[in-house]
């Protein structure tokens, strides 16, 4: 059973692009999808943490407003950053799913039980994934592929019917 699932950043949970201006503000674009796939797999017990190599506000900001409280930055030896998070939580890489899209996710990825990749990214990271998404980065992949770990836990009916209770 999947306990953990780690995402990239660039190019998973955003289209990949870096949008800098000439005042030195950079810009990204997360899909709200994945965000409320995000903070509903939270609310199901499930653990979800950020590890990526650049270091941005905007992705400590959007991971806080998700319920992220694991948000590693400026990361250069993920493996290492996985393993602090097994140890944190008590886990093991059988229990976790890593969401990751280009070459400096290829090695993480491969040591987890589930592996899972947007259509768009590296043709490495497609050839070790359990998992390809119909969708490309930034554009609905992470809520595809949280949904399918989801619906496999048999926890997706509880958040349809969490917000279907709403609605009445």
């Amino acid at each position: 059973m999947i306990k953990l699932i780690v995402l990239d950043v660039d190019g998973t949970l955003t289209d990949g692009k870096i949008y800098l201006d000439n005042m030195g503000n950079e810009m990204k674009a997360f899909n709200a999808k994945d965000g409320l796939a995000i903070s509903q797999s939270i609310k199901q017990g499930l653990k979800i943490a950020i590890i990526t190599g650049r270091t941005s506000i905007l992705v400590e900001r959007r991971g806080k407003e998700l319920g992220i409280t694991d948000i590693i930055q400026g990361c250069h030896n993920k493996i290492m950053a996985l393993k602090e998070l097994l140890n944190k939580y008590n886990l093991t890489l059988e229990e976790t799913a890593y969401i990751g899209d280009d070459l400096n996710d290829l090695e993480v990825m491969s040591l987890c039980k589930f592996s899972a990749c947007p259509k768009n990214s590296a043709s490495e990271i497609i050839e070790i994934s359990h998992f390809i998404s119909s969708k490309n980065g930034g554009d609905g992949a992470v809520r595809e592929i949280l949904e399918k770990i989801l619906k496999e836990q048999n926890l997706w009916k509880n958040i349809v019917n969490n917000f279907s209770s709403t609605a009445q």
